[in-house]
């Protein structure tokens, strides 16, 4: 894509879908993908169920909230194309992988599967659990270009007999790679070794069928490309394991087991799931087919005015199937580490008042796009024209 592609939310009425995020409107937001951004008749409907809650308490939670959740725990199930007795709210992805993590026998001389592309705290967590068992963790390494064929391959040469775990992303957060998870997890099934799909990034930025997909486990975000309030997360599990599957927080509904017991984890507010419908009500008005549509094309003009403006081919890194994320490589370098990439994005957002992710990755600075129904083009091309000035590239 060298121009703008035509698109029905870049027109006259943008500034008006625009409108209904309470983003504040002095600052470029390129970073949907690690927080998301919730719409304000989203927001007003979670503040009505907190004023529910507030207004009679002992009401609420003894006698209201577990129909409630009951209820909206459908809601998203189907959503997700998920076999209802599978599926349970958990807080976000990461205490998904916790619960997973926790409730999966590992033994000492076993081995747990990652790749160079998991998302750090997931990963934390799976090296925490091999340590404390005396397991390996092992690191798949993947090039950030490398087709499906050549991710498929070099996971499954590392499976072995010791393999307790597979740990593999559906849409990688540094790399915003998509992976062959459909190709992936039957392949691992008929070897016998569990696979959990990190889904973070999947509910809202592609379709989802978790009874097609039938992983062993999923853990999966709505706050990102949902909209949903944050708090708002999904955890699958395959029949075979349900029975197995412990709650981090042990509270009144332990006895019924999984995954009720993971529908009331003491006094939390649960506002969060609750208004988990009205944002995909919210979205779906605009008709996903055509959201995806616009985040693709969007975040491709994007990735490549700014790979441009910085001198580096805009090609490089562009692998579909395209996604509502886009990497930029920084010159050689450049947020090369951790310190140095959250010394970058604080500098954009100051100087430029662009707000951005970047992750340092295998020695290369990695600046991610993200795009959603407020952006428009004009966002990209703050960044794109600023960027060189703060690199001192321009």
């Amino acid at each position: 894509m060298t121009g703008r592609a035509a698109n029905p939310f870049w027109g006259d009425g943008w500034p008006a879908i625009r409108e209904l995020w309470a983003l504040d409107p002095r600052v470029v937001h390129l970073n949907h993908g690690s927080f998301g951004a919730v719409p304000l008749a989203v927001q007003l409907r979670q503040q009505t169920w907190q004023d529910r809650m507030n207004a009679n308490p002992m009401g609420f939670f003894s006698r209201e909230l577990v129909g409630e959740v009951e209820r909206v725990r459908l809601v998203c199930a189907e959503f997700l194309g998920a076999e209802p007795a599978g599926f349970a709210f958990v807080n976000n992805a990461t205490t998904g992988a916790n619960a997973v993590i926790a409730s999966l026998p590992l033994d000492a001389g076993t081995h747990v599967l990652v790749t160079d592309h998991g998302y750090g705290a997931v990963t934390n967590a799976v090296a925490r659990a091999c340590r404390d068992a005396g397991a390996k963790l092992v690191t798949v390494p993947i090039p950030i270009d490398a087709p499906a064929d050549a991710i498929e391959a070099a996971i499954l040469d590392r499976v072995t007999d010791q393999s307790a775990l597979v740990v593999i992303d559906h849409i990688s957060s540094p790399t915003a790679r998509e992976f062959p998870v459909a190709r992936l997890v039957p392949a691992l099934r008929d070897r016998g070794v569990p696979v959990l799909v990190d889904g973070a990034h999947a509910p809202g930025m592609v379709p989802v069928d978790l009874d097609a997909l039938a992983p062993d486990f999923w853990i999966g975000n709505f706050h990102k490309w949902v909209c949903a309030p944050r708090g708002s997360g999904g955890l699958w599990v395959a029949p075979r394991w349900r029975s197995s599957m412990r709650s981090l927080v042990v509270s009144w509904r332990e006895i019924e087991g999984y995954p009720f017991s993971y529908s009331m984890i003491g006094t939390v507010d649960p506002s969060a799931w609750l208004t988990t419908p009205d944002a995909l009500a919210f979205m779906t008005r605009f008709g996903w087919e055509q959201v995806q549509q616009h985040n693709v094309a969007l975040v491709g003009y994007g990735q490549r005015i700014v790979a441009e403006a910085l001198g580096v081919d805009p090609d490089r890194l562009v692998v579909e199937p395209a996604l509502a994320m886009r990497v930029v490589a920084l010159p050689a370098g450049v947020a090369a580490t951790r310190p140095d990439a959250e010394a970058l994005m604080r500098r954009i957002a100051s100087e430029l008042l662009v707000e951005t992710s970047i992750s340092p990755w295998n020695g290369a600075g990695l600046l991610r796009l993200s795009a959603q129904l407020y952006n428009c083009p004009a966002d990209y091309e703050e960044l794109a024209s600023g960027l060189p000035r703060v690199l001192g590239t321009g």
